[in-house]
């Protein structure tokens, strides 16, 4: 039996449990694994945690989008809103714009007839002067003439205008 070499491994073996038992391995061995299975623990506890944080501000992330979104249409309708007023104002200016410049054109026009009216008045005034004048010193000779004459323009422009 000495002499067998399973029997040496089989003591060998024996010396070599007893040793780690007697240098209390096994217990190290037990809380190196509990250790590591507290860390894992640990993590596992911190990953869960960290999820439910993601999902929450997932969530608020996508309340504020939607919100977002909300304000965005609630802004473009202000914008399409005030556009239209600003369309209506204008419309309203441009009308009043042309209706002045239509009353301003005709306030010329009338001017201006008035005194075109002037004018052929005047020119018609200065020819009728004329033509009596002529009228008069071919016919009428010396100061009585002069006389007429000149009492008769008078009377034409007063009349004339």
């Amino acid at each position: 039996m000495f002499l067998d070499p399973t029997f040496w491994v089989a003591v060998g073996f024996l010396a070599f449990i007893g040793i780690l038992v007697w240098q209390k391995v096994p217990a190290i061995i037990a809380r190196a694994l509990d250790e590591r299975a507290e860390k894992i623990r640990a993590e596992l506890d911190q990953a869960t945690k960290l999820r439910e944080d993601a999902q929450a501000l997932f969530a608020d992330y996508q309340r504020k989008q939607r919100d977002a979104m909300k304000e965005a249409e609630e802004i473009v309708a202000q914008a399409r809103t005030e556009a239209e007023r600003i369309k209506r104002q204008a419309e309203q200016e441009l009308k009043a714009l042309i209706q002045r410049r239509q009353a301003q054109a005709e306030s010329k026009i009338a001017q201006a007839e008035q005194a075109a009216i002037k004018e052929v008045r005047d020119a018609a005034a200065e020819l009728a002067a004329g033509a009596a004048r002529r009228i008069v010193e071919a016919e009428l000779k010396g100061a009585k003439a002069d006389s007429l004459v000149d009492r008769a323009i008078a009377e034409m422009r007063e009349k004339l205008h």
